[in-house]
């Protein structure tokens, strides 16, 4: 089963750049979005009605803000938009597919740079995730999406610059510590340990160009389940967004 997730930067943006023919040449079993920037009446009909796939989204209360969705090959069998917290829930971060053998989680984490709110926002977000993952302590739990932090400096092109910035604060890099401590891995990290992998550049300074990014775009799974993992990337060369996709192949 192959998993592809990324952070298209608008859905009704990406849509112009040919994306319905990328998702079907992708084939992937799964794919999730994130910061779709719509609610569901918004997504071009054609987008939402892509032979042999299911179709679920969550949007924020906020128009243009926000929003995920997964379309899947395979019928979950439940389909959840809220965490119970309205705080996060009216934000449209999160969509979670339940398909009995596992839970897969397509999460758009908040973004911490526009301010200390919002800083806060996002470590409140993580500290809330991390108590809510519990509950699924006896399944196999895949987590993919945005994270909006990189991990280590491995994972951004220039971390002593950027170490008092959102997105490498040590505080934020604690939370990914956090959800490996519950039993979660880095799915990328147990097939590449090569610096100069990113999944996100800056728009304003033409950084992918020169390959100045971050690495910010994960998919972390259940320890246990690390035997089923048959690989995992970044698909760098895919065009169209600030972020790239990044995909897991499992078998499950």
């Amino acid at each position: 089963m192959r998993i592809v997730s990324w952070n298209v930067n608008g859905i009704r943006a990406i849509y112009k750049k040919d994306f319905v023919n990328w998702l079907k040449s992708n084939n992937a079993d799964i794919v999730c979005i994130q910061e779709t920037k719509a609610d569901e009446s918004q997504f071009p009909r054609d987008v939402k009605e892509i032979n042999g796939y299911n179709f679920y989204c969550s949007s924020a209360d906020r128009k243009g803000y926000s929003g995920v969705a997964v379309w899947s090959k395979i019928e979950p069998r439940s389909v959840y938009t809220s965490i119970r917290n309205f705080i996060f829930d009216s934000e449209g971060r999160v969509i979670y597919l339940d398909f009995g053998d596992f839970v897969l989680f397509n999460i758009y984490f908040p973004n911490g740079g526009m301010s200390q709110t919002r800083l806060k926002y996002k470590l409140d977000f993580y500290d809330y995730l991390i108590k809510y993952l519990k509950r699924f302590k006896d399944k196999t739990v895949i987590i993919g999406g945005d994270y909006n932090t990189a991990h280590f400096p491995i994972d951004l092109a220039r971390p002593k610059e950027n170490e008092k910035f959102s997105g490498f604060m040590l505080k934020e890099r604690e939370k990914l510590d956090d959800i490996i401590s519950m039993g979660f891995i880095d799915t990328f990290r147990c097939f590449n340990n090569e610096p100069n992998n990113y999944t996100w550049w800056d728009y304003k300074t033409a950084a992918r160009s020169r390959n100045i990014g971050w690495r910010i775009d994960y998919f972390f799974i259940s320890k246990h389940s690390l035997k089923h993992l048959e690989s995992a990337g970044i698909e760098s060369s895919v065009l169209g967004s600030d972020h790239c996709p990044i995909s897991i192949t499992i078998t499950l």
